[in-house]
Formats: structure tokens, sequence, C-alpha cells
């Protein structure tokens, strides 16, 4: 009688605990880049609107980190997850008053790669595993790191890519399940091959399989990976200069596609094929935003030379977009707009309204069915805003590169509610979780709460 009542209870217990996995709602959690599918924002945070890290005002941690990373904090439940390159020579630092010189760090160093967990309610960590040692295989900008691209989760599994280094696959206790050695992923300035700049694009799950962008110097390319065992589903080549963009996933008519941002091949890929749908030239040269969508719609945007587009394209586009000379819409592009997009920052599709953030800190509203702007405003004096918006509860936060992070009232026009301190420089888009703002600064994560 007592053995069957533990085996009762054992399996009782067990069961409540898959049950409470399988109820986790993915679109309630910070899973990659940006977020759930990139959407950049989750309500119902009941975030503070200032905050002072340095008086450690409405700071309900700071925890302190190794290396150098340009990636951003992922949460799911009570887990936080980041990656970095730690130099085993010496310490390194970020050249925050960056002048234009694209000629890269001078570094042989040993480095390691790590993936690093920790509880979000202390700032505890967890468990720190080791991906890969060794010289790193490209050099990184005077402004970059060794460990950009931002982690993915499922709930299940953590997949971390780190470029030349390689791509790694831990479940959430961090126990590795597989990893990839995908060659030689070289990224620099297109119109120089010695300026090597690193890796930056970040992997995503959909369905069990794991999407990643590499528009490299040499065999661009777009492929996906069972998350389970790592083997490769599909891989296609792509005609492209090097750029630092994430895929994004959107919907027609049951079919999944991948949505590419670039330059020379912008396009959309059959999830389950790879086979290529549509595709479009033009734009910024060097693009890194992500695509997000919105009322329907897909949104691209990127700023480098002479362009910075905006491109707002319906779901069902098919063949060549290419817009003609002059043009500004055709039977697929709903808008667009020649100069307005960002060099770095992925647009924010936020309670009906299109946000753009650019470098010098102008954040831009539009209409998304329209393309009508309803203000372009400098967000403050000198500001250098390299980390994207993200928004919860009607605010909008934005991070410049000294730290100081800007809350903006959301709607059409443009109000400066708070300008909150960091401490010290941060490039890295915050994630949102109920009851926090995890910022990644230089040297720190930092949760912002009340």
């Amino acid at each position: 009688m007592k053995s069957t009542l533990i085996i009762f209870l054992t399996l009782f217990i067990s069961g409540n605990i898959i049950n409470a996995q399988e109820q986790i709602d993915p679109s309630k959690q910070w899973p990659s880049y940006r977020g759930y599918y990139s959407r950049g924002y989750l309500d119902n945070a009941n975030l503070p609107e200032s905050w002072d890290a340095k008086k450690m005002e409405n700071i309900l941690w700071k925890t302190k980190v190794p290396g150098l990373a340009l990636s951003c904090p992922i949460v799911w439940d009570d887990k936080i997850f980041i990656s970095t390159a730690i130099n085993l020579n010496k310490s390194e630092d970020i050249n925050a008053k960056f002048s234009g010189d694209v000629t890269p760090v001078k570094d042989s160093s040993v480095h390691k790669w790590e993936v690093l967990c920790y509880n979000k309610n202390t700032g505890e960590l967890i468990w720190e595993k080791t991906s890969y040692e060794g010289i790193p295989l490209v050099k990184r900008h005077p402004i970059s790191t060794h460990a950009n691209s931002t982690l993915a989760t499922n709930g299940e599994y953590v997949v971390a890519f780190f470029g030349s280094e390689g791509m790694y696959c831990y479940d959430m206790d961090g126990n590795l399940k597989w990893s990839k050695n995908l060659g030689l992923l070289k990224s620099t300035f297109f119109m120089d091959e010695q300026a090597e700049w690193e890796f930056a694009s970040s992997p995503i799950i959909h369905k069990g399989v794991v999407v990643i962008q590499a528009d490299i110097f040499e065999n661009s390319f777009v492929a996906t990976y069972n998350l389970e065992t790592g083997e490769q589903i599909w891989k296609k080549e792509r005609d492209e200069y090097p750029g630092w963009c994430t895929p994004n996933i959107y919907q027609k008519d049951g079919r999944d596609i991948i949505a590419i941002n670039g330059y020379k091949h912008r396009g959309g890929y059959d999830f389950e094929t790879g086979e290529e749908i549509w595709h479009m030239s033009g734009g910024g040269d060097i693009p890194v935003p992500t695509p997000i969508l919105g009322d329907g719609l897909v949104y691209f945007n990127s700023a480098h030379g002479r362009y910075s587009p905006i491109y707002a394209i319906k779901p069902d586009a098919t063949g060549d977009l290419t817009l003609e000379k002059g043009d500004t819409t055709n039977n697929h592009i709903l808008w667009s707009v020649e100069r307005g997009g960002s060099y770095m920052g992925t647009m924010l599709f936020y309670d009906g309204l299109l946000y753009n953030c650019r470098w010098n800190g102008n954040l831009s509203c539009y209409d998304p069915i329209t393309g009508e702007r309803y203000y372009n405003e400098s967000i403050d004096k000198g500001v250098t805003a390299i980390a994207s918006p993200v928004a919860a509860d009607g605010n909008i936060y934005i991070v410049a590169r000294d730290g100081n992070t800007y809350t903006i009232k959301a709607g059409k026009e443009f109000e400066l509610l708070a300008t909150n301190r960091l401490g010290e420089n941060s490039m890295v888009t915050p994630a949102i979780t109920e009851g926090a703002l995890i910022f990644r600064t230089n040297n720190y994560l930092i949760a912002v709460g009340k």
C-alpha cells in the first residue's frame, strides 16, 4: 500500500512538473534577440518609469559578468542566459569613443567562449559552460566583441552561435547536447577584406528547428538544423555582402516563411524546404536590423551608404520585389521611404504604431499602414543609440551607448518621461520579463524593477 502511494505521488508530482512546463506561454518569455519573434515588447510587465543604477534606485540586483560581449540577455521562466568571450591573457574593453577607423583590433590572445545561466530573481550564477577555447579566427571591430550573437531557447534547449567558433546546444541545466563546426565565417567590410568586424547574426528557434543566417565575405548562406540533434535540414547559398542581420518568421496561408534582411539579396524562404519565395535588392549596403511583423505586414529597414529605406512588404509577396527607380510602391510593397531607416537598430511595432530609432538618437513614429510619419525627434543631445528600442505597458525604452536609458511614452506625439542611468556604457538591447528590465552593460547584468 505504501509503495503504491509513493508511485502515485511520484507520477502525480512528475505530471504536474511536465504540465507546468507545457503551460509556460512562449509569447510571455524573452527567448531570443528582441524577445518573442523579435517583436521587442512585453506588456503587463509592471516596470518602473525611472531608475538610477548608481544610487541603486529601482534596482533589484546588479551582477558582474566576465569577458566581453554584445549579445543580449534572454529569459525563460526564472532563468537568464547570456554568452561571452573571455580573453585569457589580458583584460579587454570596447572602444566607447569610436573615431570611424575600421581597422580591426590587433590581438591574437587565447579566448574562451562561454554560455552562462543566472537566476532571474537574485542575479546569482546557476551554471557556466565553456563552449570553445582558442585564438579567434576572425578579428573584431573596435566597438565589437567576439560574442555578438544572442542565444536562443525554447524552454528545453539553449543554442549559442559563435560564428567561426561554432554552434552549441545545451539543455536548460547546461548539459551539452550537440555542437557544429560551420567553418570560417569571415565577417568583414565588403569594400575591405582586411576590415574584419566579427560575426553577429543570432540564431532563432521555430517549431523545433534552428534557423541561422550567415552573410559573410564568401559563401553566404541561410540554413536550418534539427534542434534536438543538430542535423542539417537544408542549406541555401546567398549572393550577398557581409551583414549582421538576424532572421525572423512570418506566416501566410498556413505556410511559414523565413524573412531575411539584406542589401543584394533581401528575401523570403520557405521554412520547410528553403525554396526562395521572393527577393529584392537595394537599401543600406551593410544591413544589420532584423525584419519585424505587424498589422499583417513585414517591415525591413537598413541604413549605410546612399540609402536608408524602410519597406512595408505584403506577406503574399512572390518573385522579384525590387523597386523601379523613383518608385516607392509596387504590387508587393505597400509603402516605403528612401530615407528614415536605421543602421543598427531593429524597428519596433507596438500598439498599432511603427517606431524607428537611428544611430544619432532620432526616434521616428510612423503609421504602419500608410507610412505617414507622425514625428521625428531627438531623444537627447549627443546621443548615440546602437541598441534597439523595446516597450512595455505603454512605454518605450531606448538605451544610449553611454548607459543613459530613455523612457518615452508610446503614441503619435513624442513625450520623454524619464532619463535613467545605468552607470556605464551599454550597446545591448535589454530583455523584458515580468517585473524586470534586464540590462547588459560592459561589465554587469542589471535588473531594473519596482
